[in-house]
C-alpha cells in the first residue's frame, strides 16, 4: 500500500528558502509531476543533517511516505547509509559520485568552465568567486573546475565561502573589494549573494560593468530585475524538479529508475559584465 507522497527534507536556515527562489521552483516541478498521479511532497525544514537524519527514521517508522528526495550531497554524506539501514527508499539529487544508487546527476564543473571562459575572453585576469558551504559536493566541483581552468590560464582566482545569504554576498563581495589587489570579475554560487553584491558595488561607488563584472547561479527573476540586469548561469529549476519527480516515481513503483541527468546550467549574458581592464 502507498501513502501517495515523497518526503523531502532541506536542511537549511528557513529565512533562506524565504529569500531564495531555487528550492521553491524545484519542488514546484515535482508537485506538478506527482499531481498528475495524486501525489505530493511531504516537506520538512530542519537546521541540521542530524535533524535531518532523524526526519527520515521517523518517516520509516510511521511509514507516511513511499520514498525520500535526497538533495544537497556533502562530504562524508551519513545519509546514504542511514536509509538503507532503515528501509527508506531513496533517489539521490546532484554530483555524480561512487555509490550506486538511483540518482539524478548533475554536472557542475563544465557550467564553470563556461562561465570562466567567458570571463577570460573578456579579458578578466583577477577573478573571484563568491561559494556556497565547502562541504557540498557540488561546491567542491566548481571550485575544483574554477581552479584547474584559472591554472590553464596562468591565473589564481580567490575563493571565498558563502552560505547562499543576502548578508554573506554583501559582507565577502565587502571583503573581495577591500583586497589589496581587488577582482574585475566575481562568479557567485547563487542569485541572492549576486544581487547583494551589486548592491555593494553601487554603494561604493564601483561601476558594474565598467569596472567590475558580476556573473550570478540560478537565472530568477531577482538577476532580470536588477540594474544593470544580472548575466546568470541559468538553469531550468522547475524542469530540474519534473525530472526528479520521474525519477522518483519508476522507484516508488518498483522500477529500474533511468539514469538522468539534471538541465545543464548555460551561461546567459546580460549587462553586468563587460571587458576586463588593458
Amino acid at each position: 500500500m502507498t501513502t501517495g507522497s515523497v518526503g523531502l527534507v532541506l536542511a537549511r536556515p528557513a529565512r533562506l528558502l524565504g529569500a531564495e527562489p531555487f528550492f521553491m521552483e524545484f519542488i514546484a516541478g515535482i508537485e506538478e509531476r506527482l499531481a498528475e498521479g495524486d501525489r505530493s511532497v511531504l516537506l520538512h525544514i530542519v537546521g541540521t543533517e542530524d535533524a535531518e537524519i532523524a526526519a527520515y527514521r521517523r518517516w520509516a517508522a510511521s511509514g507516511v511516505v513511499d520514498a525520500v528526495v535526497v538533495v544537497n550531497r556533502t562530504v562524508g554524506d551519513h545519509r546514504p547509509a542511514t536509509l538503507r539501514e532503515i528501509g527508506l527508499p531513496a533517489l539521490y539529487v546532484g554530483e555524480p559520485d561512487e555509490i550506486a544508487v538511483p540518482a539524478v546527476r548533475s554536472d557542475d564543473a563544465g557550467p564553470m568552465r563556461e562561465a570562466l571562459a567567458y570571463l577570460l575572453d573578456l579579458g578578466h585576469r583577477r577573478i573571484a568567486r563568491v561559494s556556497g558551504p565547502e562541504t557540498l559536493l557540488h561546491t567542491k566541483a566548481r571550485t575544483a573546475a574554477l581552479l584547474e581552468g584559472c591554472a590553464a590560464a596562468g591565473i589564481e582566482p580567490v575563493v571565498v565561502e558563502g552560505d547562499y545569504s543576502e548578508e554573506s554576498g554583501a559582507k565577502l563581495t565587502t571583503v573581495l573589494l577591500d583586497g589589496a589587489e581587488p577582482p574585475t570579475a566575481i562568479l557567485y554560487d547563487n542569485d541572492v549573494m549576486a544581487v547583494a553584491g551589486l548592491n555593494v558595488a553601487k554603494q561604493r561607488g564601483v561601476a558594474v560593468p565598467d569596472r567590475l563584472s558580476l556573473v550570478a547561479w540560478d537565472d530568477s527573476s531577482l538577476c532580470r530585475l536588477t540594474s544593470p540586469a544580472m548575466t546568470t548561469m541559468s538553469v531550468d529549476v522547475h524542469q530540474f524538479g519534473v525530472t526528479v519527480a520521474e525519477s522518483v516515481l519508476e522507484l516508488i513503483a518498483g522500477e529500474d529508475v533511468t539514469e538522468r541527468w539534471s538541465p545543464k546550467a548555460k551561461l546567459i549574458p546580460r549587462e553586468s559584465t563587460g571587458k576586463g581592464p588593458t
